[in-house]
């Protein structure tokens, strides 16, 4: 069948295009409404503020009272306290330490008579003389006294069968006195036997009454040591 209606009379052949063409427009207009600007511009890019100057503003000056300081208090008054002295104070007396010609010969005499010591043979001032040594000179009497008594050991010297047969050797220590009369006594011995004792013992026991030691002139007793070795040829 054939359609008897003209094309251009149809209304509805464009309404898509105007539809189009008016949603451009819409979107157009709200596009610059959102993008307009009610500020002046000045030309510049920038806009340009107009502040107050807050800074100018007017202090009113006010007055400072300046108090004076309160006057210093007043010197408290001086309270002397008199106490009365009822100690009483001894008096030192420094009595002088210094001594007269008097005293001092005093002293020495007392001294001189308490001499009753037993003076080394090492610092006495006068040694005993062994029996031969008078006439050697004092000053040589010391080496001569311990010459005498090594010879008076050798004399003697006898070694103690026992100790032979033992074996036994070794040093006695031997300790005496000669006294203020040149006897001996008061002997001592220490060595690694009894019979070595013994034998020392005896040999100086066997020593000759001497002349005593002195000191400050007076006789005294002199302590003299020696040792006398046992060894086995």
């Amino acid at each position: 069948m054939v359609s008897k209606k003209n094309p251009k009379a149809d209304l509805n052949n464009k309404s898509s295009f105007y539809f189009a063409i008016g949603l451009f427009l819409v979107l157009f207009i709200s596009w610059r409404a959102i993008e307009f600007k009610n500020w002046d511009d000045d030309g510049y890019g920038y806009i340009a503020l107009d502040v107050e100057n807050d800074d100018d503003e007017e202090i009113p000056i006010t007055e400072q009272i300046k108090t004076p300081p309160p006057p210093p208090p007043p010197p408290a008054p001086e309270v002397i306290e008199i106490v009365e002295d009822e100690e009483e104070i001894e008096e030192t007396i420094i009595e002088s330490t210094e001594t007269d010609q008097e005293e001092i010969v005093e002293e020495v005499e007392v001294v001189e008579e308490d001499l009753d010591l037993d003076v080394p043979f090492a610092i006495i001032e006068d040694v005993p003389l062994f029996p031969g040594c008078e006439r050697v000179a004092k000053s040589k009497r010391r080496d001569c006294f311990q010459e005498k008594i090594q010879q008076h050991i050798r004399k003697n010297f006898r070694y103690p069968e026992i100790a032979q047969e033992m074996g036994i050797q070794g040093r006695v220590f031997v300790q005496f006195t000669i006294s203020k009369d040149g006897s001996i006594t008061g002997i001592r011995t220490r060595g690694p036997d009894k019979n070595l004792e013994k034998e020392a013992d005896r040999i100086i026991s066997k020593l000759p009454r001497m002349t005593p030691g002195k000191q400050r002139g007076r006789p005294v007793r002199v302590p003299f040591s020696v040792p006398i070795t046992f060894k086995l040829q």
